[in-house]
């Protein structure tokens, strides 16, 4: 069995900072061969064109997807008008050029337009989106030169801010920069397009950076080469990254954790961190650890830390006033070499 194809016993996960000119799949094959382990996925697809944050799960953490999927994301992009492609970025082709108001250049209007867009909106994916329509892919459908129906789905800007406004081609085109951070499942060339139909032009995306998704900020993500010299070099602590509040179970319980048992809540305290957000570099993480007094919700989900690797997550059974087991790790998902809490 090739070494990329073997199981590697590793358990763990790693931020990348992805690379344009890569698909998602192409940064964990490299991750497959890197810590020689057959299951490895990524969490949140990157358009080839995109770069940026991209969280990849090794060996059992893999499991963890179901939990990681359905949070936020921060990205930095450019609306760039004038011109509209069939896949709504600028590696699409264009098939629709249209004039560009002259207002669109003015800083103190695009500032007001742009942080005007957040809130809840109904957006139609791309066609050349991952989207199924029918059973089947929209972009495969796309490609063969079908008509794409696709039904809007809800998505909610969480913030939006100007960056800066450009001209480009002696003034003729217009360029937005744009920090926004969204809902799960929104689609920001969407975006783009519908700010131009909205501003009567038309638009696409130009570049495309996702700077942080769920607790993973790019900074505290690595690059391929470093993957590839050192994949251990920086793992990401799967407990800081789920969000949830964590307990720690000790000697004399953690077997019961790997049986799944479960466990009365009045043997554990609950610890949160004051920032959830991944840091930059492996750190210690102890002076970042609260208690945390809050009573545990009816089904409330809880990390189970044990032998300083995230050993099961349990949820919280109010009417026994127990935590019941949801999803454990037989060798418990690594944290990172010097996190001593």
């Amino acid at each position: 069995m090739s070494k990329a194809r073997s199981s590697s016993g590793m358990s763990c996960i790693v931020g990348v900072d992805k690379p344009k000119g890569l698909s998602s799949h192409d940064v964990v094959n490299v991750c497959r061969h890197a810590f020689g382990e057959r299951r490895c996925g990524h969490m949140g697809t990157l358009d080839p064109a995109a770069s940026g944050a991209l969280i990849v799960c090794v060996g059992p953490a893999t499991r963890l997807d179901a939990y990681l999927a359905g949070h936020s994301k921060e990205y930095v992009f450019t609306i760039a008008f004038g011109s509209a492609t069939d896949t709504d970025d600028a590696q699409g082709n264009v098939i629709r050029v249209c004039d560009v108001p002259a207002r669109l250049g003015d800083e103190g209007f695009a500032r007001k337009y742009v942080s005007g867009l957040v809130g809840w909106h109904d957006q139609v994916p791309p066609a050349f989106s991952a989207v199924h329509v029918n059973g089947k892919r929209s972009y495969d459908e796309a490609r063969k030169g079908h008509i794409v129906q696709i039904q809007p789905r809800r998505i909610h800007i969480e913030q939006a801010q100007l960056e800066k406004v450009e001209r480009e081609l002696d003034g003729e085109r217009i360029i937005w920069t744009v920090r926004a951070s969204v809902s799960a499942g929104t689609y920001i060339r969407a975006i783009a397009r519908d700010v131009g139909v909205a501003l009567k032009t038309c638009a696409h995306v130009g570049d495309l950076r996702r700077t942080r998704t769920g607790n993973l900020s790019v900074d505290a993500c690595v690059d391929l080469d470093a993957i590839r010299e050192n994949p251990c070099a920086q793992l990401i602590d799967p407990v800081r990254l789920l969000g949830f509040r964590f307990v720690f179970a000790g000697d004399e319980v953690s077997d019961a954790v790997k049986n799944g048992r479960s466990l009365p809540r009045s043997r554990f305290r609950l610890f949160s961190y004051r920032n959830p957000v991944q840091p930059n570099g492996s750190v210690s993480c102890s002076s970042d650890v609260q208690s945390s007094d809050q009573p545990p919700a009816d089904g409330e989900m809880v990390s189970v830390v044990a032998h300083n690797r995230l050993q099961a997550l349990y949820t919280f059974d109010a009417d026994h006033d127990l935590y019941r087991a949801k999803c454990v790790f037989a060798i418990g998902v690594r944290r990172g070499f010097d996190i001593d809490c």
